[in-house]
């Protein structure tokens, strides 16, 4: 019988229920925190005491009344302590960022990327990993975790990039090659997190919207490729083998022109930043393409927010408003009113700061299933300081 265990489980469980509930809504007294969880007052009093001993939470210094009762303390989460880092590898570029536990960038660093030999891509994104973390030593704040995002495929069960057409990457174990080059630059022992990019924006849209989070929420990555990242019942939804959301080599026209994956007529054909950059190029038409792709993924998911980044929507403002035209002009006809679509929060960085946001997500979440495997496979702890 794992007493213990058990118990310690059920103690992660009600800390992360805490910790949510402080992100969604600052200010909270432990007597509202009991109300709204569900614990009884001892326990949340006991779990509090802890979080604030261990760096999660700080009070206000002076108690004010929460019209239950005599006046009361609030409670936030302790942004001076603790930060993530979060990795976008992707097609010409590596980017960079440092955030805190409530999405505030604090650093942020692109490069071109090197090399897309796996080997050097990874050193390069250590030595840029390893540049943020002495900020982060600087600022006296503790480390988190890592995440990573890249433009592929990624099989969770054994944490593999199945395939990344543009960066020439299949069947690729990139997460090993990742945790040996961060620790090679002297980067502590970290839970290290691999995602799919389009994921990862979703992720980082949902993890740090102001209050509680859009659910479901779609994020739509136009850059070199095409992707959607989904969140469904407050989680990723990645699919049997991580491939969901590649809408990037969904069809849209019965041999069109020749995709990089090798099949004619995907979307990254005709909305792709190597086919916008291509003159001479239509972009009302290419938006166009786009508005077809949103109003299908609006519906199939029925999502409460649609989210719209990547290179594409920053160089070409006209190619979104076209996309946006086109999604009215089906709502219209079919008398009902559009999706709520808005571009990403965090602009070019959004698959970066997603990535940051993996790991705190994964952490409020102990019962996910995905939690404890990724930790596994990295060899690294399950818990977080």
């Amino acid at each position: 019988m794992k007493t213990t265990g058990d118990q310690q489980l059920v103690k992660r469980i009600n800390r992360s229920v805490l910790l949510r509930l402080l992100r969604a809504q600052p200010g909270l007294s432990r007597a509202r925190l009991a109300a709204e969880s569900g614990l009884t007052k001892s326990t949340v009093s006991l779990l509090v005491r802890e979080l604030l001993d261990d760096g999660w939470l700080t009070e206000a210094s002076e108690a004010v009344s929460d019209g239950m009762g005599r006046p009361s303390t609030p409670l936030r989460i302790h942004e001076g302590v603790r930060a993530l880092i979060g990795v976008e590898i992707a097609v010409e570029v590596v980017r960079v960022v440092c955030v805190t536990l409530q999405g505030e960038v604090l650093h942020s660093e692109e490069q071109p990327l090197d090399s897309t030999a796996p080997a050097l891509a990874c050193q390069q994104t250590a030595r840029m990993v390893a540049t943020a973390y002495q900020g982060l030593q600087a600022l006296r704040l503790q480390l988190v975790g890592v995440g990573v995002g890249v433009p592929g495929a990624i099989d969770h069960d054994s944490g593999r990039v199945l395939f990344a057409p543009n960066l020439g990457w299949y069947q690729l174990d990139l997460l090993p090659l990742l945790i040996r080059s961060l620790a090679e630059v002297g980067l502590p022992p970290v839970p290290v997190q691999l995602q799919n990019d389009a994921d990862a924006g979703a992720l980082g849209e949902y993890e740090f919207a102001d209050g509680e989070g859009e659910d479901p929420l779609l994020f739509v990555s136009c850059d070199v490729g095409v992707g959607a990242g989904i969140v469904s019942n407050d989680r990723l939804f990645t699919g049997a083998q991580g491939m969901a959301g590649e809408i990037g080599h969904t069809i849209m026209q019965i041999d069109g022109p020749l995709c990089s994956c090798g099949r004619r007529g995907c979307a990254e054909a005709f909305i792709g930043l190597r086919v916008l950059g291509r003159p001479p190029v239509d972009l009302s038409r290419s938006g166009h393409y786009l508005g077809v792709l949103l109003q299908n993924l609006w519906t199939t998911f029925n999502p409460r927010a649609i989210v719209v980044g990547g290179k594409s929507c920053d160089h070409h403002p006209e190619f979104i408003q076209s996309a946006l035209d086109t999604v009215a002009q089906y709502a219209a006809s079919a008398g009902m009113p559009p999706p709520s679509v808005r571009v990403a929060r965090y602009g070019p960085w959004a698959a970066a700061v997603g990535a940051a946001a993996l790991t705190l997500h994964e952490y409020l979440r102990p019962m996910h299933p995905n939690s404890e495997a990724r930790r596994a496979r990295a060899g690294q702890d399950a818990s977080l300081p």
